[in-house]
């Protein structure tokens, strides 16, 4: 059911208390909020399961080693679900880089790092065809040892929709920043079914993480649209 907001709820957007605040067509409104459905794809239950995980074993740590993850989440930011930026708690920050290092293959950190940041990678070129799907970065950091690339895409799209980058979703283990071409079409076709002419768009995300400190840097975004 939808509602029409009042003057309070001018910028708002997102989820909140079982409500949702949302715009269309020029048109602000309130409705309640969507739960979806309880399936899960394997790739959200693999990352529902390292959460899971991670969130036992904060409960493991020391008094001082929680104590430092508290401080250090001090000087860090978060954002809302109505997209305010907001302080973070030190599980909070313990999950959120940790749920990195442990997706790339490593044991979560009970100390926390010494956060220096990850420069957003460069802009790559998507190609897309029947027989093959790749990324093919411009450039790497001239020192990759603990970067890890990592690729998000949406499910086949129709010609008519002109953004579903936030539909993007994992659709590859983590890769090593290399400037030749990456291949993604045996994992994306596992994932969601090969394009086809009817659905030839797939709107791509891909960033760099530290497999170190768990940092996560900018995304970079591009569409790859079905070739002949």
């Amino acid at each position: 059911m939808k509602y029409t907001p009042s003057i309070a709820f001018d910028e708002f957007a997102g989820s909140a208390k079982g409500v949702t605040a949302a715009k269309s067509r020029g048109r602000k409104y309130i409705r309640n909020k969507g739960y979806g459905n309880s399936s899960n794809t394997t790739s959200q239950g693999d990352i529902k399961a390292i959460f899971s995980q991670l969130a036992k074993s904060f409960k493991s740590l020391t008094q001082a080693q929680i104590a430092a993850w508290n401080s250090l989440a001090q000087t860090q930011e978060g954002k809302s679900i109505l997209g305010s930026k907001a302080k973070i708690s030190g599980l909070n920050l313990y999950l959120r880089l940790n749920h990195w290092v442990v997706a790339a293959g490593g044991t979560a950190l009970v100390t926390p790092p010494v956060l220096a940041g990850v420069p957003a990678p460069a802009d790559a070129t998507l190609s897309l065809t029947a027989s093959a799907f790749t990324l093919t970065l411009a450039s790497i950091p001239d020192d990759v040892t603990n970067l890890k690339l990592i690729v998000k895409a949406s499910m086949p799209q129709s010609s008519g929709i002109s953004d579903a980058y936030a539909k993007a979703a994992i659709i590859a283990d983590p890769q090593t920043p290399v400037t030749t071409a990456i291949a993604l079409k045996t994992s994306f076709d596992t994932k969601y079914g090969a394009p086809t002419a009817a659905t030839p768009k797939v709107f791509v995300k891909w960033f760099y993480v530290n497999t170190t400190t768990g940092e996560k840097s900018g995304e970079m975004m591009g569409l790859a649209t079905l070739t002949a």
